[in-house]
Order: structure tokens, then C-alpha cells, then sequence
């Protein structure tokens, strides 16, 4: 078993989108990590939210990135993988980080993304329990969208979120700019390490990449354009 690597997913059920952005994601893992092995899992995708709680089962290395196949990375990962080394997991608030925006769901729970997701030995208990929450865990998302509300299928966080608390896991939170999310987030500072959208890559993001790997390079505040 490899010590460091990174796991994608491809669903069957997808198409020739898909294809583009999976090659995407591997080309910009290569750019900037080349001696990174990768492997691809493809699954089904008929409940989603059930089949990727087994992030567990499919990775093929002691430390892993899971990478959902619309990431483009823009940065070194070394510091996510040294993390997630130390404390087991490590990874992103939701760009809603509320989990009560669940259908049923109450309090000040939060929500963490599942799509860039770094995780090694010590995060075993929470991988084992996600699989078997996911089934019991499948309210759809209630949201407002054109003054009308609406509710979105049941994903995948809910059920991690709540394997996090049950087993008392201390995730390490990583800052925004790990997975920039389009259209909501367009704000943040320092560098941005992975671009997490299905849309054109902004020109302004591979200009700070450059800018960046300037040595002397100062940590600034960014936004992108609408």
C-alpha cells in the first residue's frame, strides 16, 4: 500500500462531462504532484450519498486525498496530507456549514465537505461508522432559491458529519482556500491550493498560482469576479 495518494471517483451513471473534468483533475494533480499516485473508483452512482460513505473500502493508500472530479489543484498538498497524518482527518467547512439545512435537522451542527477530503489511520472509526450512517442519514437539503423554496436529493455530508461527532473525531479545519467553491465563495486570502467547481478555471487563479510561488511572495486578500 502506497503511504500518500489520492482517490477520485467516477460514477457510471455519468457521462462525457464527467470524462473532461476527471482528466482535468489529474492533469493539475500532475503539474503539481507528480510523484503522487492516484487511483480512480467507479461506482455506480444509482445512491450516491451511500456508495461515497465507503471512502473507506476504496482507497488504496495509508494517507489519503479524496478529490471529487470537478477539483483542479492549484497548490502543493503536502501540508493537508501532514495534517490529516497528525489528526486523522482533514478538511473544509461546508460553504453552508450549517447542517440544519437538512430536511429535519435542528441546532448548531456543522457541516463539513465531503469533496476535498484528506484522511489517514487515524480517522478508521469514522470511516467505518460513515458507511453504515449513510443509509439511516438521507434527508433531502431544503433551500431558497428565486424567492421559492425548494429541496435538493439527499447527499453524503449529513451522515459524515454526524460520524465525526459520534466518534468524538477532531477534524483539522483547514482554511477556505482548499476548496474554493464557485459561485459562493469569491473571497479569501493567501493562496488558492484547489479550485472546486465543474466551470471554466478564472484566469485570475492561475496568475496567483504564479504569484505565490514567488518566495518572497506576501499572503493577500483576493476576489474573484461574479
Amino acid at each position: 500500500m502506497s503511504q500518500r495518494g489520492v482517490l477520485f471517483i467516477a460514477w457510471e451513471a455519468a457521462g462525457a462531462e464527467q470524462t473532461a473534468l476527471l482528466a482535468r483533475a489529474v492533469g493539475s494533480l500532475a503539474d503539481l504532484h507528480p510523484e503522487l499516485p492516484y487511483h480512480v473508483a467507479h461506482l455506480p452512482g444509482v445512491t450516491p450519498h451511500v456508495e461515497k460513505a465507503r471512502l473507506g473500502e476504496l482507497t488504496r493508500f495509508e494517507t489519503t486525498a479524496f478529490l471529487d472530479v470537478d477539483s483542479v489543484v492549484l497548490g502543493r498538498l503536502d501540508f493537508a496530507f501532514e495534517m490529516a497524518e497528525r489528526y486523522g482527518l482533514a478538511c473544509c467547512h461546508g460553504e453552508n456549514p450549517w447542517r440544519r439545512r437538512y430536511v429535519g435537522a435542528t441546532g448548531d451542527a456543522v457541516e463539513y465537505d465531503t469533496g476535498v477530503l484528506f484522511f489517514g489511520a487515524g480517522a478508521r472509526p469514522v470511516l467505518e461508522l460513515w458507511p453504515l450512517l449513510a443509509p439511516l442519514l438521507d434527508a433531502p437539503v431544503s433551500y431558497i432559491e428565486d424567492r421559492q423554496a425548494k429541496r435538493a436529493p439527499p447527499d453524503d455530508r449529513l451522515s459524515f458529519g454526524h460520524a465525526v461527532e459520534k466518534c468524538a473525531a477532531s477534524p483539522f479545519i483547514l482554511p477556505p482556500n482548499w476548496s474554493l467553491r464557485p459561485p459562493r465563495m469569491r473571497t479569501f486570502f493567501g493562496p488558492p491550493k484547489i479550485w472546486h467547481g465543474s466551470g471554466a478555471l478564472p484566469d485570475d487563479l492561475a496568475q496567483l498560482r504564479r504569484y505565490y510561488e514567488l518566495p518572497d511572495a506576501m499572503v493577500l486578500f483576493h476576489e474573484l469576479p461574479g
